[in-house]
């Protein structure tokens, strides 16, 4: 009983403490939040634009910030714990020697042997030979690929995307899912967690209720559709049978189909693989399906060794660039600036989403006068209105150095593409953005390969032959109040 009455006693006395000094209680506990997360942003941020965002943010936003940095701003992801997951796997990349490549100069310039040695550097994966490549122009050619694939499927499959929408070609491809599944094949499905949201019901239902085993990539700390949460799987990728894939920038959505958008259909670009280089794919699938499920992917199944021998004698060069939040941190970019590094006639850029960083700035503009040309190509009309308020605040400081820039008109168009020199070629998911370079796991093709290469050149020079040249003097002359806009939200342009 007295016990019970010395407790009542103090919550009282508790109260009455906190009715009397809340305020004093409130600005306590605000500062000691603000000084603790202001702490952690500069002790584990590596760009000191996040870090001095980040504090800025929490310093002159008491509490608020510091709650809005524990939601948005600590990387959960830990790099050291990742690295340990992903390198403490039995997944390797078991290569014949007929298939690595050693010398690129017969299938490109030889300035590219340099860039070989990079990737050889970066990438976790060999550059491998004997493959095809084929491009997949938007969800007309996409899909029927994807389809055939499926039902052609006779003891594995893979699928990894960003979006998976329940709509028309989201359900069929389900479907084609759950009848490979029916008539015997290993079906693993991997979607990213925020993606799943963007339609309702998500076609997990659809596929779990079917037992397709499916899982969702790191869901994130509020389960709701965010459509700029960090630490995404931006992945997009198709593995059957071992021997044939599919991987680019492309979700699955109706929009991206004509007979369902019509004259509104959403433009992109996609690619059909076949070689050793599905071994790499699978390695990256199963790798993140281990992370997300613990359930390993191992054996004949899923990485067979029967018909290595029969891939083409002399195929393209190609290679897996993985990149993400973990120890692939930066490796597109790093690719993509070794590039422009050597880069002797013409870059061609085609980004939906197009925010370098000041280091990408640099190597663009020192390329541009080294005489170079280069032409970027972003949309006209943008289906994220605060990244293209972004992108238009900082074109200027590329225009200044003699990039060309290019607003295509037409269609919303998602592709992610970069040539050089018409021989070496740079494509997948990742976008040239903040969150594709630093905040998502990211994956990418490096093609060392002229007729693609060539056939890329023609894509983009289509684009910016109906394209309005974006001219410097046009952008100072805007309204005052539409610069000060775009510049407000480009202070905002690494949590875009």
């Amino acid at each position: 009983m007295f016990k019970t009455l010395f407790d009542l006693d103090s919550m009282s006395s508790f109260r009455d403490l906190f009715s009397q000094y809340w305020p004093h209680i409130i600005f306590v506990i605000s500062g000691v939040a603000s000084a603790v997360a202001a702490v952690h942003a500069a002790m584990t941020k590596k760009d000191v634009r996040a870090a001095t965002g980040w504090v800025a943010v929490i310093l002159f936003s008491p509490l608020f910030g510091a709650l809005i940095y524990a939601i948005a701003g600590i990387n959960r992801i830990h790099k050291a714990r990742v690295t340990q997951q992903r390198t403490g796997t039995d997944y390797s990349e078991d290569v014949i020697e007929h298939v690595l490549v050693h010398d690129v100069s017969k299938y490109c310039a030889p300035q590219f042997s340099g860039l070989k040695k990079l990737g050889d550097h970066i990438s976790d994966f060999n550059l491998l030979g004997c493959n095809s490549i084929k491009l997949l122009s938007g969800g007309d050619e996409t899909y029927p690929a994807m389809l055939a694939e499926i039902e052609q499927a006779q003891y594995s499959i893979a699928m990894q995307s960003y979006i998976f929408d329940s709509d028309s070609i989201g359900k069929k491809l389900a479907q084609a899912l759950i009848d490979a599944k029916n008539r015997g094949v290993e079906v693993r499905v991997l979607i990213d967690a925020v993606g799943s949201r963007y339609s309702h019901p998500p076609i997990t239902n659809m596929l779990i209720k079917a037992g397709v085993k499916t899982a969702l990539f790191l869901p994130p700390a509020i389960g709701i559709k965010l459509v700029y949460a960090n630490l995404r799987s931006h992945r997009k990728l198709l593995v059957v049978d071992g021997f044939h894939g599919l991987t680019g920038g492309m979700n699955v959505r109706e929009s991206f189909l004509t007979e369902i958008a019509k004259d509104q259909v959403t433009r992109d670009t996609h690619f059909k693989v076949s070689g050793p280089i599905t071994h790499q794919l699978m390695i990256n699938f199963a790798m993140d399906w281990q992370f997300t499920t613990q359930e390993k992917l191992l054996g004949e199944l899923w990485f067979p060794k029967k018909g290595v021998t029969d891939f083409l004698d002399d195929g393209v060069p190609l290679r897996c660039v993985v990149s993400g939040p973990d120890s692939s941190l930066g490796n597109n970019q790093k690719m993509i600036l070794g590039a422009l590094s050597l880069a002797q006639k013409h870059v061609r850029i085609q980004s939906p989403y197009f925010l370098p960083d000041q280091s990408l700035i640099a190597v663009l503009a020192t390329t541009a006068r080294r005489g170079v040309q280069v032409d970027i190509v972003i949309p006209g009309a943008n289906n994220l209105k605060l990244v293209d308020a972004a992108m238009s605040a900082q074109l200027d400081q590329l225009l200044s150095t003699g990039c060309r820039i290019w607003r295509s008109t037409g269609n919303f168009d998602h592709s992610k593409l970069l040539t050089v020199d018409g021989m070496w070629s740079f494509v997948g998911s990742s976008n040239l953005d903040p969150r594709s370079l630093r905040l998502n796991f990211e994956l990418d093709l490096e093609v060392y390969d002229k007729s693609l290469a060539e056939q890329l050149d023609r894509r983009i020079d289509a684009v910016i032959a109906k394209a309005v040249r974006v001219k410097l003097h046009a952008l100072e002359r805007a309204p005052f109040i539409i610069r000060l806009r775009n510049k407000i939200v480009w202070l905002a342009s690494p949590y875009l």
